[in-house]
């Protein structure tokens, strides 16, 4: 039990200095871009009819502290983030926690439940085409799986809307329908939510499902051919108890592991996929403040809850492979 904890203590420390890592990049890329936030701010002003001096840029690069040292402010920045607190978006003007609200969440919960709902379909498909002996289904699957590797997210997505608005008159496009976009979280706008939120759902665990299919079924496929299944299958263990004792409890701690880069990966896709079908979360706010406005607070923030996101679940995902792997528990407690 002792080793057990000094495991999960060590793994903890590794998580926040990965976050530190990350902050410092994170304000690194930050402070490489182009003109500060006080600069780009009246710029923006001054687009808008007013008239900028030298000495409003100063003034205004005080009051943001801006003139205080680089490190300062990375420590200043890294100490608000861990609090929750990311300053103001340099061209909006708002509160980045305040604008980012809700939309982070909803954004995290797009991406885990596609997550889930990939493994969920990916497991038993893929342990079924790994044990199955049927060409036909071996087959069936191998082509779904491919064509969900070669389709493009994005792609899909657009061919849904397309056949929607020509067969039903309706793009499916937001999370919301109109009268529940800005309004009070209720029932009745939790039901319009769960109506609209199923499409990026689904798009977003597209790509995720045939990458984990094709996974789950090569790990199957290589521990089933290992001694110990074998010397199982001797001993008169047989069908669905030898497969989920045996070769599925030992190929499948590889997923577990995998946890946080499949987040990732599906959280990378979800950007253009906000644009497509207009969702309005963190992923449509990230593209604004990169590709648009050039924002680096806002995307900043973004990308550091992110971080923070998947080093928690693989935090999280180290803790469970160590408490149901029997190997990766000898390996800890000796």
């Amino acid at each position: 039990m002792l080793q057990f904890s000094k495991f999960v203590v060590v793994r903890a420390v590794l998580a926040i200095f990965t976050l530190v890592l990350v902050s410092f990049i994170v304000f690194s890329l930050m402070e490489l871009v182009p003109g500060d936030c006080a600069e780009r701010y009246l710029a923006f002003k001054s687009s808008q009819g007013s008239v900028i001096t030298a000495a409003d840029v100063q003034a205004e690069r005080v009051r943001l502290g801006l003139d205080r040292p680089y490190i300062q402010r990375w420590g200043s920045w890294i100490i608000n983030a861990f609090q929750g607190e990311y300053g103001d978006s340099c061209i909006l003007r708002l509160n980045i926690s305040q604008l980012l609200g809700e939309k982070f969440w909803l954004s995290l919960g797009l991406c885990l439940s596609a997550l889930i709902l990939a493994y969920a379909i990916a497991i038993p498909v893929g342990i079924l085409a790994a044990t199955s002996k049927n060409a036909f289904l071996n087959n069936g699957l191998r082509l779904v799986s491919y064509l969900g590797l070669a389709l493009p997210n994005f792609l899909l997505a657009l061919m849904i809307m397309l056949f929607s608005t020509v067969v039903f008159g309706d793009s499916l496009t937001g999370l919301f329908s109109k009268e529940f976009r800005d309004a009070e979280w209720s029932y009745a706008r939790v039901m319009d939510f769960l109506g609209h939120v199923w499409l990026p759902i689904f798009i977003l665990g597209w790509s995720a499902t045939a990458f984990a299919i094709q996974t789950v079924r090569a790990l199957m496929s290589d521990e089933i051919g290992k001694l110990y299944v074998t010397a199982a299958a001797a001993r008169g263990v047989s069908g669905r108890r030898l497969l989920l004792r045996y070769p599925a409890r030992h190929a499948l701690s590889p997923i577990i592991n995998s946890l946080g880069f499949d987040l990732n990966r599906i959280f990378n896709e979800l950007p253009i996929v906000a644009l497509i079908l207009t969702l309005t979360e963190a992923g449509s706010l990230l593209i604004e403040a990169l590709a648009r406005s050039n924002d680096q607070q806002l995307a900043g923030a973004i990308i550091f809850l992110l971080t923070a996101s998947i080093v928690g679940i693989n935090f999280i995902t180290d803790i469970i492979l160590a408490l149901t792997d029997p190997r990766v528990r000898r390996s800890i407690v000796g």
